[in-house]
């Protein structure tokens, strides 16, 4: 008598077309009300004025009335405007440099809070401190220290024989100064590293002073390889955060962009679009370049951190 024996794509048809138990159809529906206020709030505050910007930004529209269609000449206008490639430039100008900078400043300051002295708590509380003050606290404070008269930093620049630092009111100054301004908030980007070094075992360390491995060595093949993940989230995480630099600027320049538009970053001219000009559709145009201009940094930087990213298993 002959067996007859299904084929593997039958029995996995006929899986398929097995109906699904109550047991797990309840399972799913509970399962979906647990997630449903994030995917509420994914949908209404991601999604939507996602696809909104993108349909705005092919129409004219000025709040006041309603949109009509405009096709492309929103970007038509903005690749031909020079105010729109002063921002970019200002943009990436702040990013070259000061997203670098605040890695490796970050990154140094983790190292030696990571050290085992005494009042460690207290050091580390001090340099994630100016992390917790408000931004509008910062900008002020700043600006009262940098006044070319009367603050501190110009009289003890003033000392030392530096007399011509004018700070925000030099187009030259202006943007190196905010970059250094900005370091301030480096705190955030220190602690994780310090939880990612606080993550590497001693005993790699003990090994490696047992092999004869200097200080240098043992930062250069194993603390850095190690911290590569860390540093490569620091990266991304800073790298979207100085494309979208806006509240310094915004707060040192009162939204003008300062002398000569030298402050005059992406984001603050997209705000003076918007919620100056009320002209959305060409805010609606640049809000969708940032995102193409950032999704295409971030695939190059994911590109590249094949080579120097290791993640240990």
């Amino acid at each position: 008598m002959a067996v007859r024996v299904a084929s593997p794509e039958l029995t996995f048809s006929a899986r398929r077309r097995r109906p699904v138990s109550r047991l797990r159809r309840r399972n799913l529906i509970k399962g979906l009300l647990f997630v449903s206020p994030w995917i509420i709030g994914l949908l209404a505050f991601n999604a939507y004025p996602l696809f909104s910007a993108f349909y705005y930004s092919l129409t004219n529209y000025t709040v006041l009335t309603p949109p009509t269609w405009a096709g492309v000449s929103n970007y038509t206008s903005l690749f031909s405007n020079p105010t729109f490639w002063l921002s970019l430039r200002n943009t990436f100008y702040y990013a070259v440099v000061a997203l670098p900078l605040g890695l490796f400043i970050s990154f140094g300051i983790a190292l030696l809070l990571n050290m085992n002295v005494r009042g460690l708590p207290i050091y580390r509380t001090i340099f994630y401190l100016p992390v917790v003050v408000p931004t509008v606290a910062v900008a002020e404070l700043w600006q009262w220290l940098l006044d070319p008269l009367t603050g501190v930093v110009t009289r003890i620049l003033g000392l030392i024989g530096i007399h011509n630092a004018t700070f925000f009111s030099s187009p030259g100054q202006a943007m190196p100064t905010l970059i250094g301004i900005s370091q301030w908030g480096i705190g955030g980007a220190v602690v994780i590293y310090l939880a990612g070094l606080q993550g590497i075992g001693g005993q790699l360390y003990d090994a490696a002073r047992i092999d004869g491995a200097s200080w240098w060595g043992q930062l250069r093949f194993i603390t850095i390889p190690l911290m590569s993940p860390v540093i490569f989230f620091n990266l991304i995480i800073g790298l979207i955060g100085a494309l979208q630099n806006f509240n310094l600027p915004y707060l040192f320049t009162n939204g003008t962009g300062g002398v000569l538009n030298s402050l005059l970053t992406y984001v603050l001219l997209l705000y003076q679009y918007a919620f100056q000009q009320f002209q959305m559709g060409l805010a609606s145009a640049m809000a969708v370049v940032l995102f193409a201009i950032t999704v295409l940094i971030a695939l190059l930087v994911f590109r590249s951190a094949r080579g120097w990213v290791f993640y240990s298993e």
